[in-house]
């Protein structure tokens, strides 16, 4: 059983409003389709990020905040802006992952979420369960959400995969992005940043400074949410593997899907 997140860094232009990179989604839902050809027994749940879709709408909007005093019916419209926005980014991922050839399902997040400011509390898990035990590909990703204290909110694929971890109790969580792996500073800004190839949980603090916020725009909480989010599942759930690299580059989906020997970048450990 594997939980893999095609990041909004990888499958969009985060840096330009609603832009897919279609042949980067297009290759990726090839190798996808190879990995399962060559496995068939593979358990698959894939997650992606909203990318320039919901997070340009969920900043103007301040969306992941939830609705603020005198400011409701601005409030409410940003929701269902940034709701259709990420929805429509799910419609091209999942669209090209039935073209080839892959019997994928979305399961919008926001259809039965609910958060207390701003903590995923309730999921409906169980039909994501009954597409997998019937060899179906479920597609989930970043929404938005009712909240109990502020409204609604914005939930991230993280936040969705370590709701799920107890439940479907995953064996590897792959998160694939536009770089190798977690770097000492941001890569794509700081070329001298060097690699780190494993990440220890008691290491995040430190680490937490030189790590900063993802390239472009995310209101999420950028590579140091993603990093905090998976080493607790790491320290929760001993002999869950987490992989971060770079999805870039043909074929290192497919191998890291294949083999964890073969998955480069960043692993994170107890």
């Amino acid at each position: 059983m594997i939980f893999l997140k095609l990041g909004g860094s990888l499958i969009t232009d985060k840096r330009r409003r609603e832009t897919p990179r279609m042949d980067v989604i297009r290759r990726l839902a090839q190798e996808i389709a190879a990995a399962r050809q060559t496995r068939p027994d593979l358990r698959l749940l894939v997650g992606h990020g909203s990318g320039s879709f919901g997070h340009f709408a969920g900043r103007e909007y301040g969306t992941r905040r939830g609705i603020r005093p005198g400011e409701e019916a601005r409030g409410w419209y940003g929701f269902a802006a940034t709701g259709a926005a990420a929805a429509r980014l799910n419609r091209l991922v999942t669209d090209a992952l039935v073209e080839a050839g892959l019997p994928a399902v979305s399961f919008p997040p926001s259809a039965t979420a609910r958060c207390r400011a701003g903590q995923l509390q309730e999921l409906a898990w169980e039909p994501l369960a009954r597409a997998l035990d019937a060899g179906l590909l479920p597609v989930i990703h970043g929404d938005v959400a009712f909240d109990d204290q502020w409204g609604c909110t914005i939930v991230s694929t993280e936040e969705l995969f370590a709701y799920l971890t107890p439940l479907l109790r995953p064996t590897r969580i792959l998160l694939a992005g536009t770089v190798d792996g977690v770097f000492t500073a941001d890569p794509l800004v700081h070329p001298q940043a060097a690699l780190l190839a494993e990440i220890h949980a008691s290491q995040l603090d430190a680490l937490e400074a030189e790590l900063g916020s993802s390239h472009g725009v995310d209101v999420t909480g950028g590579m140091w949410s993603k990093v905090r989010i998976m080493a607790e599942l790491v320290r929760r759930h001993p002999g869950l593997e987490v992989h971060i690299f770079s999805g870039e580059r043909p074929g290192a989906l497919q191998a890291c899907l294949l083999s964890p020997a073969e998955c480069a970048g960043t692993r994170l450990l107890l």
